[in-house]
């Protein structure tokens, strides 16, 4: 399945975990992207979009 939101286009970040003693260490940060079905120009699509874009009310759920 696609991260990339259909909303915002949020998608994947690459980050660094970092340890106490200071080792570091490569990782993805990923956003939380549900597959909803949206009224898309008045009709009925499965997209994906994250669950902030849920939240706001910026997709009317059909």
């Amino acid at each position: 399945m696609s991260q990339v939101c259909f909303v915002c286009g949020k998608h994947p970040s690459a980050g660094r975990n970092v340890s106490h003693s200071h080792r570091v260490t490569n990782r993805w940060i990923r956003p939380n992207i549900q597959r909803v079905h949206a009224v898309i120009n008045g009709s009925v699509k499965p997209v994906n979009v994250c669950t902030k874009c849920l939240k706001a009310g910026k997709v009317v759920r059909g």
